[in-house]
């Protein structure tokens, strides 16, 4: 089998995460400013096994896109450009920032650890990613 990959978009920053080979873990795998994503993620594909790139869509509450939707799926569509070989799907991200931030908050980190948005934007992906194995497991 071969890897999940999320990522939770952001206009600065871009959180990652991964699943294991076996799509059982998913862990966070790093945090890229969005201007250098595209080459990340070409050197990334270029060394692991990849089959999905689980890409977060940006929703309101309400279920509207958000400012940044267009964004998101101009990014999906460029993904699916240059990695044809890899299915690329997106995956309600709608609450995972605030999930992210009780998620770092619960597990006793420090004030200025959970005050990090890279790491708030990391564990999005991992929850995105989570969201989505969940929904796609028989």
């Amino acid at each position: 089998m071969a890897r999940i990959l999320s990522i939770d978009y952001g206009t600065k920053r871009t959180g990652l995460a991964v699943t294991d080979p076996l799509q059982i873990i998913s862990t966070g795998l790093d945090t890229v400013p969005t201007s250098g994503l595209e080459a990340y993620l070409q050197d990334y594909l270029s060394r692991e096994e990849v089959e999905t790139i689980v890409v977060g869509e940006p929703l309101y509450p309400d279920g509207n896109p958000a400012q940044i939707h267009h964004m998101v799926v101009g990014l999906a569509r460029k993904l699916r450009k240059l990695f044809p070989e890899v299915e690329v799907v997106m995956q309600d991200e709608r609450f995972t920032s605030e999930e992210a931030k009780s998620v770092i908050r619960q597990s006793g980190a420090r004030r200025k650890k959970r005050q990090d948005k890279g790491l708030v934007d990391k564990v999005s992906a991992v929850l995105i990613l989570r969201d989505y194995l969940e929904q796609n497991r028989y």
